[in-house]
C-alpha cells in the first residue's frame, strides 16, 4: 500500500467534536477517486489536537468510508505509553498500517528517537510509516537513523521531508537514502509542490495533502510519474504552481545528502496552519518564479488569512463544498487561471 498516491482528508471538527458526516464525506470521495492508500489523522488531519477517543472513532469512521481502500492511521503522541493506547485502538478499528511521527517537548536523541520506535514496533500487528516531519517535530532524522528504524520488525515506509527542487540534487537524495534502508521499505514524498520532483527522483508514494481535497488532479499527477513519464508529472505540478504559491515559505535546517543538518535555504510549510498566531511576514521564495513576490516586496500574513476565503486557499474552498454537501469540479478539469482566480 506504500506505493501510488497517499491521499491526506482534513478531519472537520467543532468546537462540540468530530463532524463525522463531513469526514465520511470526504473519505468516501477519495475511495470513489481510486487513491492508492488514504492517510487519516495525519498533519492535515490535526491529529495532535484530539483525545483519544476521538482518534479511535476517526479511524473507524475512516475504515468504513474507505469501502476497502487501505487506510493508513497516525499515531503520534507526546508519551510512548500514549502512542502504544492510539496504536492499539487504531488496529482495532481495522486501519492496514500505522503513520508515526515522534512526538516531544524536550529535543531528543537519536537513541531516543530509536527507543521509541522500538518499543512500538514490537506491539504492532500491521506496518508502520516513519512519520519524519522536522518543521513541526523539531526531530530531525539522519540517513543512518533511517537505516537503523528500518531494520526493526513492521517498519515499511519512510515519508520524507521535501526533496530539494534541483533534480540531480533529489535524485542523489533519494539514492543516498536508499542504500541504507531495506528493499522492503519503500520511500514516499510529501511537500506536495516537491511531489514531482520526488516521484522522478524515484520516490514510491507521495503522501498528499493536495490528494485530500483533489484526488483526480494528484492521481493525475502520480500516475504520469509512475508510467515514467517525468515531464508530464512536471507539467502536471506546474499547473498547480499558483497553488504552490499560496503556501508560505518557512524557515528550517537543510539536510544534506547523508540527512545530516546544514544551513540552508527556505522551504514552504507542509499546511497553511503554519501561519496561525501573530501577524507573520512571508519571506521573500530564493527562487523568483514568476508572480513570486520580489526582494522588498513582501507579503504580509495575518491570522486567519488561510481560512474561509476561496479565493486564497482553493483547497479550503472545495472542502466548504463538500461540508455543506454542494457539489465540486476538480482541479484536473479547471484551467490554470481558474487555479489562479
Amino acid at each position: 500500500m506504500f506505493r501510488g498516491l497517499s491521499a491526506f482528508p482534513l478531519t472537520p471538527t467543532t468546537e462540540q467534536g468530530i463532524d463525522e458526516r463531513a469526514f465520511g464525506a470526504l473519505v468516501s470521495r477519495l475511495a470513489a477517486a481510486g487513491v492508492d492508500s488514504i492517510g487519516a489523522l495525519g498533519s492535515t488531519g490535526g491529529y495532535a489536537y484530539l483525545t483519544r477517543e476521538q482518534r479511535a472513532r476517526v479511524a473507524r469512521l475512516a475504515v468504513e468510508a474507505a469501502d476497502g481502500v487501505p487506510v493508513m492511521a497516525g499515531i503520534g503522541a507526546l508519551r510512548t505509553s500514549q502512542v502504544l493506547a492510539v496504536a492499539e485502538d487504531a488496529q482495532k478499528a481495522g486501519v492496514s498500517a500505522v503513520l508515526l511521527a515522534p512526538m516531544t517537548y524536550q529535543t531528543l536523541t537519536d537513541d531516543e528517537v530509536f527507543g521509541l520506535y522500538e518499543s512500538v514496533t514490537r506491539e504492532l500487528s500491521v506496518p508502520l510509516c516513519v512519520y519524519d516531519n522536522p518543521r513541526t517535530t523539531h526531530v530531525h532524522f539522519t540517513d543512518e537513523l533511517h537505516g537503523r528504524i528500518a531494520a526493526l520488525p513492521n517498519v515499511a515506509a519512510v515519508k520524507i521531508p521535501p526533496v530539494p527542487d534541483d533534480r540531480a540534487a533529489a535524485r542523489q537524495r533519494v539514492a543516498a537514502l536508499r542504500a541504507l534502508l531495506p528493499d522492503t521499505v519503500s520511500v514516499g514524498v510529501s511537500g506536495d509542490w516537491a511531489a514531482a520532483t520526488g516521484l522522478n527522483a524515484g520516490c514510491d508514494a507521495w503522501y498528499s495533502v493536495t490528494g485530500g481535497l483533489f484526488p483526480a488532479t494528484a492521481l493525475a499527477l502520480t500516475r504520469a510519474a509512475q508510467a515514467g513519464d517525468a515531464a508530464g508529472a512536471t507539467a502536471h505540478s506546474e499547473r498547480l504552481e499558483p497553488l504552490w504559491e499560496l503556501i508560505p515559505p518557512v524557515r528550517r535546517p537543510a539536510c544534506d545528502v547523508g540527512g545530516r543538518l546544514a544551513s540552508g535555504p527556505r522551504d514552504r510549510a507542509e499546511s497553511p496552519a503554519a501561519t496561525a498566531g501573530p501577524a507573520l511576514r512571508r519571506p521573500t521564495p530564493t527562487d523568483h518564479r514568476p508572480g513570486a513576490p520580489r526582494p522588498g516586496n513582501e507579503r504580509v500574513i495575518r491570522p486567519g488569512a488561510w481560512r474561509g476565503n476561496s479565493r486564497t486557499m482553493p483547497g479550503m474552498a472545495a472542502a466548504a463544498d463538500i461540508l455543506v454537501g454542494r457539489p465540486h469540479v476538480d482541479l484536473c478539469r479547471q484551467s490554470s487561471a481558474t487555479c489562479r482566480g
